[in-house]
């Protein structure tokens, strides 16, 4: 029996990452962290008039708050308390539309660099067929003294 490798250089709890959201946008769209493994994390957010678009399917820009949400929340769990990681780039690829429930993203890395880290975010609907599909490009920072953050 191996050893377990886990990504996170910080401990990962889903109460503290769900109040960390207090007063954001994330609070605002009804997104919660769910899940992590050594290798990934989850969130979920509900498809209802928050993230509707006007025609009443699942806006693409809400899909995209969802993945950066995750790709950044879980890059900076890879870093430690000297560093800390913001978004660079960001893309979405809107694969199926959504009218009603929710959706489940997973963040897992491709790339875990001194300088940038590369998420993948895949978004599904409660049966599990793709949404959106998303990738994160995060730069790694030095924190100063001064950083709020």
């Amino acid at each position: 029996m191996g050893m377990s490798l886990t990504i996170w250089k910080q401990s990962v709890s889903l109460a503290k990452l769900n109040q960390s959201s207090t007063n954001t946008l994330i609070a605002h769209l009804g997104i919660e962290y769910i899940g992590f493994d050594d290798n990934s994390l989850s969130a979920s957010m509900p498809v209802d008039p928050r993230t509707h678009q006007p025609i009443g399917m699942l806006h693409g820009g809400a899909s995209v708050v969802l993945a950066e949400t995750l790709g950044s929340m879980a890059a900076n769990l890879c870093v430690d308390e000297t560093q800390y990681c913001v978004g660079l780039e960001i893309n979405a690829n809107h694969i199926r539309s959504i009218r009603k429930g929710g959706v489940i993203g997973i963040a897992s890395p491709l790339h875990l660099g001194s300088t940038t880290q590369v998420w993948q975010i895949d978004i599904k609907n409660t049966e599990g067929k793709i949404i959106c599909v998303s990738r994160h490009t995060v730069a790694v920072l030095n924190r100063k003294n001064t950083d709020v953050w």
